[in-house]
């Protein structure tokens, strides 16, 4: 889904709103999603990634469309500032520092390998994003974890570590791999 610049934008209005609503303990109404565009109205899914001084500050979405991308956004926008277990939730005071990403995701397409080779063969550092998964549990690196981790055996390494699992397990054909690309836009610098 390609996004026209006035939905990225209202996308980041609604994160930013969710989040001031969120840490301020004001409850959002619900929303109908007739308010949307039609782009906004389709299922969509996203992860809502805040820094602060470029610093992550909190990181939360969903893989799957399930409801209009507009409450995805909304609502993954708050969990990430109060419901991220890594962090404290923010802090009014940080609130005007915050600056968010958002990541819309594509569906995500199961990824064949028939060794270790065969899949760092097939994975495209720097635009896919991975899931691996293992019975019921799944953990994933959105597209941007490249940029810090640019080696695929450590991406992989790491991402099994995320799941649960030996970090060495992706070599033995023992997890289930899918692949998703994001559309990534994030608010402009303070100062702009």
């Amino acid at each position: 889904m390609a996004l026209d610049m006035e939905d990225r934008r209202t996308l980041l209005t609604l994160a930013r709103r969710a989040i001031e609503r969120g840490v301020a303990g004001t409850p959002q109404a619900p929303r109908e999603s007739a308010a949307f565009s039609d782009a906004l109205r389709e299922k969509g899914a996203c992860f809502v990634t805040l820094t602060i001084d470029g610093e992550l500050r909190g990181c939360i979405g969903s893989l799957e469309a399930t409801r209009a991308l507009a409450l995805d956004v909304e609502e993954h926008a708050l969990d990430a500032a109060v419901n991220d277990y890594r962090f404290p939730p923010v802090t009014p005071e940080e609130v005007p520092r915050v600056r968010i990403e958002l990541s819309v995701l594509s569906t995500p397409v199961p990824l064949e390998y028939s060794s270790g080779d065969d899949l760092l063969n097939k994975l495209r550092p720097g635009i896919d994003g991975v899931i691996l998964a293992s019975g019921r549990r799944r953990a994933t690196f959105l597209p941007q974890v490249w940029d810090k981790v640019p080696n695929s055996v450590d991406f992989l390494g790491l991402l099994c570590e995320k799941l649960g699992v030996r970090g060495d397990a992706w070599q033995r054909g023992e997890l289930r791999v899918s692949t998703y690309c994001v559309e990534r836009f994030e608010e402009e610098p303070p100062g702009r």
